[in-house]
């Protein structure tokens, strides 16, 4: 599986969750809460960002997991 970025978005009258660089069949999910939570679990394990789309595409939330630039100060 790709580490790629995880986006939960709505395709195909459900909810599934896309790995960037990964072209391989995903579950799918009735409703768009079990669709982020399960899209939070990939991104965690895979220490990615989990980009969580509106039904209509738009990115209405984003979570990263491991993939922080540096901490600097100011």
């Amino acid at each position: 599986m790709a580490n790629g970025d995880v986006h939960t978005v709505f395709k195909n009258e459900t909810w599934t969750n896309t790995v960037e660089g990964d072209d391989g069949g995903h579950a799918t999910h009735d409703t768009k809460d079990d669709a982020v939570a399960a899209g939070r679990r990939l991104a965690q394990t895979n220490r990615s960002e989990h980009l969580i789309h509106n039904q209509d595409g738009v990115i209405a939330e984003r979570s990263s997991y491991g993939n922080d630039p540096a901490h600097r100060p100011g």
